[in-house]
């Protein structure tokens, strides 16, 4: 059976693998058909001949199965109309589509792909308007290209978007180049996309040399990527590169050795383990010893007035802070680390005082936007994250380093436990020698998101200046968030039957019915939450993704209680998830080309670039005419994704307990039921607690609880830091 119409709408499309749901107008113009199928490349205004049958879906009716498709030319000045008002043309609207059809007719299409240039001859449309509009088509047909080529080898719509925008015009020539360079430049593409594309497109063969060099890279990248590690032990790599690639161990021994001998890889011995690092992993560990122990050269010692400074504070500073102050003034590096309620801020505040009131130049850096602006409300002074402190450009890096060091005579790095190996690494280029560095963490968080422990590391290593804040303030002591967190830490059970405190816990021991009291709690009893406004106050912390209590299934949940389906709210499906307006979302990739503007306290627009893994934000609109939505992120950033980059975030009513690192709610919602031992830890439950502002509400299973506090397991990195740390300290190497 043959269908000839034209699409008037994508209902729904998987980005993994194209599955489509469409409307289709006959060209008789008064029939309309749903028709389903992989269809990638099809898109709204086009026309299409379809080949397929009819089904009959038990919810949705009768629909068209599409078997195989075609697309048509435009065959009529109205076709053409249509074809560009459907908005595959960004900036082209009813309006401007007529304009162009009526100035060139059915040469419209030829001359935006052949003679762009032509288009200010249409009434309405200047150089800058035409550049859109060109740009715009190119890029369509681009992607059009890159997805015919590639999508019989696994490559997404999203994908092919994100090699278009890294290689530009030459994308198609690029991949044929070196298909394994995707692995690197091309986030979610990953060696079996990657090897696919060489064996059948580029024609590489299975033992080629440059095929196990991938393959070994491959292995060292995952093992950065899913546990954090910067090496991995020689036998390990070994047997990971002959199950991926299919090879005899003999042959990716040779290519070790291969890949050595020309500084592909680095060998090195890390306290008796045959280490193999990635040489730019390798180059990071280096340096950032090197750098750190140089920068601990004493500087002159000043005398500091505490007692002026607590008397004009209205505040008195313990003996452990007045400790940790007069180290982080005396060293060149200060490592200062504690848990929740052992006065930090009131340190960092304090420093910063002193040093400003001798005249210093300080600058405050955290990691993520909401540590940054949580600093600044606790000092007075502004901080920034620290790629805003480095001043990052897309495409260009940080601007910040050591050709171009930052004009400081302190730093101050709020939440070190986040802060991984590359970004510690690019900090301390920018640093020169006389500029002091003050680390301050709690070294029982979860370590970084991204590769490497710098922060637990450097303080294991005993080489730099450190201490430890164990005292908890009066004021801290009356809550239950603080003293639980503590009594988790130490491995004994949180105080749960207080039921006039910051700390609720209802003992529920049915996975059914933890999710039915959720529901409750945020629909009918959010003021037990201490909130009016749960959708921005409060946020749901699980330690895993899967089951029936895992971010998956309650952010489906969640979605349809905090912001359920309205005709006044516009909806784009992406992957399994169909994302609304005024959804809560979550960066899940580091994107450093997005660009974003910012309102300032002055009145002025901020502008700038880079939307970071575990950003937190709001969708404000899905224009569906444009297909972009506009997003507003915690921190006022405003930025317009495109539809393809839905793909970088996800629904964030829910969200893992690793991700909510750095971040700071009124009120946390734990539901906890069981799971894996390996993600049921003490140091999870501990960061989950120390991520509440107010109230922390769990419901579950009390014996979960019990398990997580008696589980200290920690899977540790491979990391050389602390090793690195201790035999340049013993050799006095700078």
């Amino acid at each position: 059976m043959e269908l000839n119409g034209t699409v008037q709408s994508i209902i729904y499309r998987n980005a993994t693998n194209g599955y489509t749901v469409l409307s289709l107008l006959l060209d008789d113009e008064k029939t309309t058909t749903t028709c389903v199928g992989t269809l990638p490349l099809i898109n709204a205004g086009d026309s299409v001949c379809f080949v397929g049958s009819e089904i009959y879906h038990p919810k949705f009716g009768t629909q068209f199965k599409v078997e195989s498709s075609e697309r048509r030319a435009p065959s009529s000045n109205s076709a053409i109309i249509k074809y560009l008002e459907s908005g595959v043309v960004r900036g082209v609207g009813p309006t401007m589509a007529r304009a162009i059809v009526s100035v060139f007719g059915m040469d419209a299409l030829e001359v935006l792909e052949k003679e762009p240039e032509r288009l200010i001859e249409v009434p309405g449309i200047g150089p800058k308007k035409a550049k859109m509009i060109t740009d715009s088509f190119r890029e369509k047909k681009l992607l059009r290209d890159v997805l015919l080529s590639l999508e019989p080898y696994g490559v997404t719509v999203g994908q092919a978007y994100r090699m278009m925008q890294t290689y530009g015009e030459l994308c198609l020539a690029k991949v044929q180049e070196n298909p394994y360079q995707l692995i690197d430049d091309i986030d979610g593409i990953g060696f079996l996309t990657a090897d696919r594309i060489a064996v059948h497109v580029a024609g590489f063969e299975q033992d080629s040399l440059a095929r196990l060099m991938a393959g070994i890279r491959y292995c060292l990248t995952q093992a950065r990527d899913e546990r954090g590690d910067m090496f991995l032990e020689y036998n390990t790599l070994i047997q990971r590169g002959a199950k991926l690639l299919g090879s005899s161990t003999d042959r990716i021994e040779e290519t070790i050795e291969w890949m050595e001998s020309g500084s592909d890889l680095i060998r090195c011995e890390i306290n008796g383990v045959d280490a193999v690092y990635l040489p730019y992993l390798y180059k990071y560990e280096d340096y950032i010893a090197k750098k750190l122990l140089l920068l601990n050269a004493p500087p002159v010692y000043e005398l500091w007035d505490l007692n002026r400074w607590q008397m004009h504070a209205g505040m008195e500073l313990s003996a452990e802070q007045q400790k940790a102050v007069t180290l982080a003034l005396s060293n060149g590096v200060s490592i200062i680390t504690g848990g929740p309620g052992t006065g930090k801020t009131t340190i960092i505040r304090c420093i910063v005082d002193l040093m400003l009131d001798k005249g210093y130049a300080v600058e405050l850096a955290a990691p993520t936007g909401r540590a940054a602006k949580r600093m600044s409300e606790a000092t007075g002074s502004e901080a920034r994250t620290i790629h805003r402190l480095l001043e990052f450009i897309p495409g260009d890096g940080f601007q910040r380093n050591r050709d171009n060091p930052l004009i400081a005579d302190m730093v101050i790095v709020d939440e070190m436990s986040m802060v991984d190996a590359p970004l510690m690494y690019a900090l301390l280029q920018a640093l020169t020698k006389r500029t002091r560095l003050v680390l301050v963490g709690d070294r029982d968080q979860l370590p970084p998101v991204g590769c490497g422990t710098v922060f637990a590391d450097a303080l294991a290593s005993e080489t730099l200046p450190y201490f430890r804040l164990t005292e908890i303030f009066r004021q801290a002591q009356r809550s239950n968030i603080v003293r639980n967190a503590h009594l988790i830490n130490n491995g004994k059970m949180p105080i749960l039957t207080d039921h006039d405190s910051d700390f609720l816990f209802e003992e529920i021991p049915n996975t059914d019915r933890i999710r039915t009291r959720l529901v409750e709690l945020i629909q009918k009893e959010s003021s037990r939450l201490g909130t009016n406004d749960p959708l921005m106050d409060m946020q749901v912390l699980v330690p895993m993704k899967t089951g029936p209590l895992g971010v998956i299934e309650l952010n489906r949940l969640l979605q349809e209680v905090c912001n359920p389906p309205s005709p006044y709210k516009s909806e784009h499906p992406s992957g399994n998830t169909v994302f609304r307006d005024g959804d809560k979302i979550m960066q899940i990739r580091n994107n450093y080309k997005i660009e974003w503007r910012r309102n300032t306290k002055d009145g002025s627009t901020e502008e700038g670039a880079g939307v970071f893994n575990g950003d937190l934000g709001t969708i404000l609109r899905i224009d569906h005419h444009d297909k972009t939505a506009v997003l507003a992120f915690d921190d006022g950033r405003i930025a317009e994704y495109a539809f393809a980059q839905f793909e970088e975030i996800d629904l964030a009513y829910c969200i893992t307990i690793h991700k909510s690192q750095g971040s700071e709610f009124r009120t946390v919602l734990l539901p906890l039921a069981g799971g894996p031992m390996p993600l049921l830890t003490r140091n999870l439950l501990y960061t989950a607690v120390t991520r509440a502002k107010r109230l922390v509400y769990g419901i579950g299973r009390n014996e979960t609880i019990a398990r997580m506090v008696n589980n200290a397991h920690r899977n540790e990195r491979n990391t050389g830091l602390k090793e690195r740390l201790i035999e340049y300290d013993a050799f006095g190497e700078k």
